[in-house]
């Protein structure tokens, strides 16, 4: 179930996008506060220390992530009419929103608040089952509230809105109606995680929360600053999923893999020149096109089927480019593809 939507989100998230939208480029009142800067700074970790006493390491942890500009789940503001941010010291501000991701359930808002301090973004990609974590949020309006547990796994989860999110960060630190858009952090207070959805049958924390991983949100924070939106990255191709029944029965060099049946005339796997069928077939009933390239990884990363394409889509975004491995024919190449954008392609 998802979370509530609080108009009155009363913790900030990101400080780092006060930091290099508003603080880090002006500390005068004469900053555009609610401008598009063209190019987007992060503050990320540096690396770790030893950790002092569990008990003092949570206050710490606290303290340092109470405040700064927000970035917070697409739908804690959906659909509403006027945002309004409640600081830990109880001021409110009105808030403007700066940029959506809907498929990612990200959003950023922008405050005009003085004195706030950026926070850390760490790193999601190598969490182990068992790091300890903590979750700051709002459950049931108690404000600034701090919870702690652990990685419980790494799964993908489908959200009620049939979006799904990859290597999403299970915890079993309590997470409740109110907690939407929060940190989850490491035990440095570097945020590894936004706090998003529950598993639970009576709308509470039942040791099931999941967390957005950080590095899914960083991967299109400069769109979101930007633009105002992400630029959602495009192969540029149609294809059908192989498997070795398949494979053996169209003679293929490998077992798995997507077979390219058509690529988007002009699209990144066109301009690559990739190929797509030029054969007719039947799968079962349905007419396709064989004789295409089978792609069979991306960037070293097997490709199986359309899930995970998809999965590598999310961690890039328009304009990047990646390493495509296909077999055409018998031979096996690799293809430097420069990703469109996926409202320009299908």
């Amino acid at each position: 179930m998802k979370l509530l939507r609080p108009l009155l989100l009363a913790v900030v998230l990101a400080g780092a996008f006060f930091y290099f939208t508003t603080y880090h480029r002006s500390q005068t009142h004469t900053t555009n506060w609610f401008g598009r800067p063209s190019k987007l700074e992060i503050t990320e970790a540096a690396g770790g220390e030893t950790p002092d006493q569990e008990e003092q390491n949570n206050i710490s942890v606290y303290r340092k992530n109470i405040g700064g500009h927000i970035l917070t789940n697409y739908h804690v503001i959906a659909d509403a009419r006027q945002v309004e941010v409640t600081l830990h010291n109880r001021k409110k501000y009105r808030a403007t929103i700066v940029g959506t991701d809907r498929s990612h359930d990200l959003a950023i808002i922008q405050i005009k608040a003085p004195d706030l301090t950026p926070m850390v973004l760490g790193e999601s990609r190598n969490l182990q089952v068992g790091q300890k974590v903590y979750a700051i949020g709002n459950p049931f309006g108690l404000s600034g509230t701090l919870t702690s547990g652990i990685v419980s796994s790494i799964r993908s989860v489908q959200e009620p809105d049939g979006m799904t999110i990859d290597e999403a960060i299970q915890t079993d630190a309590a997470i409740n109606p109110g907690n939407s858009g929060g940190p989850l952090l490491n035990w440095h207070g570097e945020v590894i995680g936004i706090n998003t959805i529950i598993a639970s049958t009576v709308g509470q924390s039942a040791g099931i929360g999941f967390a957005i991983p950080i590095n899914t949100a960083k991967a299109v924070l400069n769109d979101l600053v930007t633009l105002g939106r992400v630029r959602r990255p495009a192969l540029g191709v149609r294809t059908i999923p192989i498997t070795p029944e398949l494979a053996d029965q169209m003679g293929l060099p490998a077992d798995y893999g997507l077979l390219v049946v058509q690529v988007v005339p002009g699209g990144a796997a066109d301009r690559a020149g990739l190929r797509g069928g030029n054969e007719r077939a039947y799968l079962g009933n349905t007419p396709i096109t064989t004789g295409g390239d089978l792609i069979v990884a991306i960037d070293g990363q097997d490709v199986q089927d359309q899930q995970d394409l998809s999965h590598v889509m999310n961690n890039h975004r328009a304009g990047d480019s990646v390493r495509v491995t296909i077999y055409r024919g018998k031979r096996k190449m690799d293809v430097n593809v420069t990703l469109g954008e996926a409202r320009e392609q299908v």
